[in-house]
C-alpha cells in the first residue's frame, strides 16, 4: 500500500506544472474571447450548431453553462445547445497535454467530438423547429470558478481541484493494478464489449470535472478504447446539466435533452468501436 501511495503521489506531482501552465493559458483565452464567443453564438442563427461545435472544443470552464442559460432564454436553439454540450472537452485536453499524448491523437479526439456535435445539432434543429418566447433573466454566475480573483488565482484553483481528483482516480487505478485487477477492469470496459459505451456515457454525466478525468485516465492506461472514451466525453458537459435542471422549469424537456445526449454518446461510441477506431 505504501508503494501504491508513493507511486500515486509521484505520478500526480509530475503533472502539476503542466496542468497549471495549460489552465493559465485557458484562462487567458476565456477572459479574452468569452464575450466574443457569446456574441457569435447569439447572432449565429441557422449556423448555431456549427459555431457552437467549433467554440465548444475550446476548454472554457463556463461556456457550456453560458450556453445553457442562452437556451433557457431561447436566445439559441436546442441544436446549438446540444452541439456545445457534445463538443465540450472539459478537463480532457489539459490532462492529455500534461501526459505528453501525441498531438495528432488529441486533435483527432477534439475533431471527432466537434463533428458529432455539429452534425447532431443540425439534425436536431431540422427536426425540432419550435420557437418559444421566454423572458430573459439574469441567471448566470452559477459556475463559481473564482475567475474574478484573477488569472493566476483562477488557474491555480482549477489546477488544485483537478490535481485532487487526478490523485484520487490514480490512487484507485493503482490499487486495482497492484492487486492484479487490471484484467477485470479491462473486461468491464473492454473495447469490443457492447456495454462499454453505455457505461462510459453514464460516467460522463458526473456533474463536474471528475467524469472527464476518470475517462481520460482509463484511456491513458489503455483500459478504455477510443470509441468508449468518446462516448463518455460526449455526455460530459461539466455542471451545465445541473444548471439546466436548476434554471429550466420544464423538467420533461430537461430529461429529453439528457436522453438525447446519452443516446448520441452511446451510439457514437458503438459505431467507433465497431469501426475499430
Amino acid at each position: 500500500m505504501i508503494d501504491v501511495i508513493k507511486d500515486t503521489v509521484i505520478d500526480t506531482l509530475k503533472l502539476l506544472p503542466f496542468l497549471w501552465i495549460t489552465f493559465y493559458f485557458i484562462e487567458v483565452i476565456e477572459h479574452k474571447y468569452k464575450n466574443k464567443s457569446k456574441k457569435f453564438i447569439q447572432k449565429s442563427g441557422n449556423f448555431g450548431p456549427l459555431l457552437g461545435g467549433i467554440l465548444g472544443i475550446i476548454p472554457q470552464c463556463g461556456f457550456s453553462v453560458m450556453a445553457t442559460n442562452l437556451y433557457i432564454t431561447r436566445i439559441i436553439t436546442l441544436g446549438t445547445l446540444i452541439s456545445i454540450y457534445l463538443s465540450t472537452s472539459d478537463e480532457m485536453l489539459p490532462i492529455l497535454l500534461a501526459e505528453n499524448k501525441n498531438i495528432k491523437d488529441i486533435l483527432f479526439l477534439l475533431l471527432i467530438k466537434a463533428i458529432i456535435g455539429i452534425i447532431s445539432g443540425f439534425m436536431i434543429d431540422f427536426i425540432v423547429r419550435k420557437k418559444e418566447d421566454v423572458q430573459v433573466e439574469t441567471i448566470c454566475k452559477q459556475e463559481h470558478c473564482h475567475c474574478e480573483k484573477g488569472l493566476f488565482s483562477s488557474s491555480l484553483n482549477h489546477t488544485l481541484n483537478t490535481t485532487i481528483f487526478i490523485f484520487i482516480t490514480t490512487f484507485f487505478i493503482n490499487i486495482l493494478m497492484h492487486y492484479s485487477l487490471e484484467e477485470y477492469l479491462k473486461s468491464i470496459f473492454h473495447s469490443q464489449s457492447i456495454l462499454t459505451p453505455f457505461l462510459s456515457s453514464l460516467i460522463g454525466f458526473i456533474p463536474n470535472c471528475g467524469s472527464s478525468i476518470i475517462l481520460t485516465e482509463l484511456y491513458l492506461n489503455q483500459i478504455l478504447s477510443t470509441g468508449s472514451l468518446i462516448a463518455g466525453l460526449l455526455t460530459g458537459s461539466g455542471v451545465a446539466v445541473l444548471v439546466l435542471f436548476r434554471n429550466n422549469k420544464n423538467k420533461k424537456e430537461n430529461l429529453t435533452i439528457v436522453a438525447l445526449i446519452y443516446f448520441i454518446g452511446v451510439f457514437s461510441g458503438l459505431i467507433l468501436n465497431l469501426l475499430g477506431i
